[in-house]
């Protein structure tokens, strides 16, 4: 079965990166409310990898488009300044080391490259060892976003995350002892209405555990053929309000203990966008939370038709 690109989906800040696919899928399938829940993973062939690379290394040195490479890829490269690149797709560090360090190292063709960054579950960093990762580092693999969806050990378990908070701890503990950046993810409103307050508070306590370089809040979005969407439309899951999401965001930045960490929701999933540096702004983010909050005005927020994934 030939290798199939999967959809461009990626952290707001990789807006300027090069994407480029190693997998398509995650290596963890179970988690209740993603998309990804049962799919298959494809690994993309070393080969393949480089045909592109050498296509887009041609395509910005002359201006020349290769036939057999996607259109999609050009699209992109386009307006690429050849100094990021985002490896995709759900979980790219699933692929095999030496495969992947192989590619790494061709990335040299790119001069500009300052930094590459990934997707990478938790259970793909512990399956890594320390020498490895300082080797993915050492070739600019430098910025992990890793979804930890929630702190408390209940709701990962029921959500199929396959890994517990512990394990979250140790995972990024050890990719930054690599030199690694680690950009953590939330989920707002994953507990539905009866956990709401018990998710916030264990995540904030996980997230100071961390203590994460970047951290992003996502809010749940039902997709439809997941398991918590079919929960949902039996009645048995029971969703936060738009405005419960905001008082789930305000424990989080109220209860984190940061070192210095730049916080943010400004993913489209969203009801409202804050951004800022933990500790030093906790304030300000605080005050902009309570104002929409007394005044409960739906004019303050995202309206659900611009939210997406």
């Amino acid at each position: 079965m030939s290798f199939e690109r999967p959809e461009i989906i990626r952290p707001p800040s990789e807006w300027k990166s090069y994407y480029l696919p190693l997998t398509n899928g995650c290596s963890n399938n179970t988690c209740t409310f993603c998309g990804y829940y049962g799919r298959k993973l494809q690994i993309r062939e070393v080969g393949e990898v480089k045909k592109e690379i050498d296509a887009i290394a041609l395509y910005k040195s002359s201006g020349l488009c290769l036939p057999n490479i996607p259109a999609i890829a050009y699209a992109v490269a386009q307006h690429w300044d050849g100094e990021r690149i985002f490896l995709q797709d759900g979980d790219a560090l699933v692929y095999p080391f030496p495969m992947l360090k192989e590619i790494l190292e061709y990335l040299s063709r790119f001069p500009g490259l300052e930094r590459i960054a990934c997707y990478a579950t938790c259970q793909d960093i512990l399956r890594r060892s320390l020498e490895e990762l300082k080797a993915l580092e050492e070739l600019k693999l430098r910025l992990f976003y890793t979804g930890m969806e929630s702190g408390s050990d209940e709701i990962l378990q029921r959500t199929g995350k396959g890994a517990n908070s512990d394990q979250m701890i140790e995972a990024a503990r050890k990719a930054k002892k690599a030199g690694i950046t680690m950009s953590i993810t939330v989920i707002l409103g994953l507990a539905g209405i009866e956990r709401s307050e018990e998710h916030a508070r264990d995540t904030a306590r996980i997230l100071s555990e961390i203590d994460p370089e970047y951290c992003g809040a996502l809010t749940l979005t039902l997709v439809p053929g997941t398991p918590l969407y079919q929960e949902w439309k039996e009645g048995k899951f029971h969703p936060i309000s738009p405005f419960q999401s905001l008082e789930e965001l305000k424990i989080i930045v109220e209860n984190c203990n940061f070192t210095n960490c730049f916080f943010s929701s400004m993913h489209a999933s969203n009801y409202l966008s804050i951004r800022g540096r933990l500790p030093q702004e906790k304030k300000r983010i605080i005050y902009e939370l309570n104002y929409v909050l007394t005044r409960r005005e739906p004019s303050l927020l995202k309206p659900e038709f611009l939210r997406g994934l």
